[in-house]
């Protein structure tokens, strides 16, 4: 997992060039853009030897959990505000944000052990630096919980460099509804698990500020 973070397109593609040859390719999940001529050409530059895409659909979600399953390793960014019904509520920095409970789910569901990393930007265009580390503990059981773990995560790599998130991203702003009629688009989140990972609200323990 990465957050927005440093130059988090590089650090995919370093991780796939550095350890796809050893441990098989990396898969990472993108929301495609809605422009055809932008998506055209995010796939082409994304394009890398030992790195795959999958968009945010059920299909996407389940092409992760194979390759899961096989010991190979995916990536997401779990700092993301997911659509209506595909996140809960936790804290953000000490205020209340939406958050995708994806990365928890796969975790769950597979047995996966979670890393989180940056690619960091050095100074003078020298270019990047990946770092890496494992959770201080596992992650918990308890879906709430978990997304609250990968929340404080995300915070602790975001203050060793903060000049270099992206804060002009709305991490705080309510969820956008889910269409009914479309139960393909945007659904990678809907990943059934075991024990506290159904029946989650939408509503924030109290109101976040307006975007």
């Amino acid at each position: 997992m990465t957050p927005h973070l440093g130059c988090f397109e590089i650090t995919a593609q370093m991780v796939a060039e550095r350890f796809s040859p050893r441990y098989g390719d990396l898969t990472v999940m993108y929301r495609p853009a809605r422009q055809r001529w932008m998506a055209d050409m995010l796939e082409y530059v994304r394009e890398r030897p030992g790195l795959r895409t999958v968009p945010t659909t059920l299909a996407g979600v389940r092409d992760m959990i194979r390759e899961l399953r096989k010991g190979r390793a995916v990536g997401i960014l779990p700092d993301h505000v997911p659509p209506e019904g595909q996140g809960v509520w936790a804290p953000f920095f000490g205020k209340p944000a939406y958050t995708m409970t994806l990365a928890a789910k796969l975790v769950q569901q597979t047995g996966a052990e979670m890393v989180v990393a940056w690619g960091e930007r050095l100074p003078h265009a020298q270019g990047y630096r990946l770092h890496s580390e494992r959770l201080p503990e596992p992650l918990s059981s308890d879906l709430t919980a978990a997304v609250t773990q990968i929340n404080a995560a995300m915070e602790r790599l975001i203050l060793k460099a903060p000049e270099q998130y992206m804060w002009s991203y709305a991490r705080y702003r309510a969820p956008r509804p889910q269409p009914v009629s479309a139960p393909q688009a945007a659904s990678a989140d809907q990943v059934p698990s075991s024990g506290s990972a159904s029946g989650h609200s939408t509503s924030p323990p109290e109101k976040p500020d307006a975007p």
